[in-house]
C-alpha cells in the first residue's frame, strides 16, 4: 500500500489495546454520533434503493461545507470507520492484496491500449462539451474491445497482422 505511513486509521474502541495496530490508530471513532442519525442513515440508504433519490443529489447536498450538517458529519465518520476496516483487511490478506493488483493491473493495460487507440491529439479530447467527450470516450472503448486482447499496447497497427 503506497504511502502507509501517512494512512489515518480509526480506534473501533478506546478500552481495547491491540498488541500490533494501537501505533496505528490516531483518532477515535465518535460512535455517539453515529448512533444518535442512525435513523437518518437508514432513511438517506433507503431513499437511494427506492429510487427516491439519486446518489448525486445526496452527495451534492452532504458535500456542502455547511458546519450544520450533521449527517454529512456523521456519514464521513461512517466512511472513516469503512476505510479503516478495509484497509486493516488489506493489510491482513495477501490473496486480497494480489487480487487488487491483478485487477488494477489489467486496469491499467486496457487504459494503456486504449489511449494507444485514439487518432491523433495523442489522447486529448479536444472537445469542451462533456457529451461528447463521453461519446468519444465510449467509441473509443468500444474499439478497443473490439480488438484482440494483449498483454501490451502495441507499437505499431502492424502488430494486429496475423
Amino acid at each position: 500500500m503506497r504511502n502507509i505511513k501517512d494512512l489515518v486509521l480509526y480506534e473501533a474502541d478506546r478500552l481495547r489495546k491491540y498488541k500490533h495496530i494501537d501505533s496505528l490508530c490516531r483518532q477515535p471513532v465518535d460512535w455517539p454520533l453515529i448512533e444518535r442519525h442512525y435513523a437518518d442513515m437508514m432513511r438517506v440508504a433507503v431513499s437511494i434503493k427506492a429510487g427516491k433519490m439519486t446518489p448525486s443529489t445526496v452527495l451534492r447536498r452532504l458535500g456542502s461545507e455547511s458546519t450544520k450538517n450533521k449527517l454529512r458529519f456523521t456519514f464521513r465518520e461512517l466512511g472513516q470507520v469503512t476505510r479503516t476496516l478495509f484497509r486493516l483487511k488489506y493489510l491482513s490478506e495477501p490473496d486480497l492484496r494480489r487480487t487488487i493488483h491483478a485487477a488494477t493491473n489489467k486496469s491499467e493495460q486496457f487504459n494503456d491500449f486504449a489511449k494507444w487507440l485514439v487518432f491523433g491529439g495523442e489522447g486529448a479530447i479536444a472537445e469542451s462539451v462533456r457529451h461528447w467527450q463521453r461519446k468519444v470516450t465510449k467509441y473509443n472503448d468500444l474499439v478497443a474491445n473490439c480488438l484482440p486482447k494483449r498483454h501490451t499496447a502495441p507499437t505499431s497497427l502492424f502488430d494486429f497482422v496475423p
